[in-house]
């Protein structure tokens, strides 16, 4: 990163865009605690955490969609999301083999299910699912981790029109419920139709920052990373 800073406005959609290299992922990884900063801080809710451990910042309220699918193939949909309702290793497993599981839990799992539209395949095995399925139980499962903050590493790639439908819905739907979401994705039509600001970044720098609009009709963002799109 190159001087880079910015801040992510609570209850809202920011995006961050830029070509192959500027930096996005390395944003995610340095909030996640994956890798670790040569200067600067990362505040969140007012707390330095830029010397915290993943394991740490999760339990913080910081809950991640990865861009690679990380379900467990081996368990089933509803064991996989087990996985996010109780984070702790110990309870999961005692969850699994229906020791002290909750009704409250069983109820969330289902609530997820029904809002990503994969009641049906409670019971399926993850490494049975399409890659657009198990795109949605990873965003089921990173919602249900408990969080004030989302960031999502490009939650509709590879996935089809229709999916990203559903997905922008989903999105949109947790901002009305005071949700916070960080998001890299690089369908420019979808960033622009959830997003209520976006950040701009060239080789670690934010050069522009503004609304979907201010950014549509950025000359400069729509020749160097939108590739001349016009408004529609």
């Amino acid at each position: 990163m190159n001087g880079c800073s910015f801040n992510v406005k609570k209850n809202a959609i920011t995006a961050l865009i830029g070509p192959n290299g500027a930096g996005k992922s390395t944003i995610f990884n340095l909030i996640s605690g994956i890798i670790k900063e040569d200067a600067g801080k990362i505040i969140f809710n007012g707390k330095d955490i830029t010397h915290t451990s993943p394991e740490q910042i999760s339990n913080l309220g910081i809950s991640r969609l990865f861009q690679q699918t990380r379900l467990f193939g081996n368990l089933t949909v509803k064991e996989n999301l087990l996985l996010a309702v109780n984070n702790e290793d110990t309870r999961f497993w005692k969850n699994l083999f229906s020791i002290n599981k909750t009704t409250r839990e069983e109820e969330k799992i289902k609530e997820m299910l029904k809002l990503v539209e994969m009641e049906e395949f409670e019971n399926k095995l993850a490494r049975e699912l399409s890659f657009g399925q198990k795109r949605l139980i990873e965003l089921a499962r990173t919602i249900l981790n408990p969080h004030s903050f989302l960031i999502l590493d490009e939650p509709v790639a590879g996935i089809s029109p229709k999916l990203r439908k559903k997905i922008a819905g989903i999105l949109l739907n947790l901002k009305k419920s005071d949700a916070t979401i960080l998001l890299i994705e690089h369908d420019m039509n979808f960033t622009l139709s959830v997003s209520d600001s976006i950040l701009v970044l060239e080789k670690g720098e934010v050069i522009a920052r503004g609304t979907p609009e201010e950014i549509r009709n950025s000359p400069k963002v729509l020749e160097a990373y939108l590739g001349g799109q016009t408004k529609s």
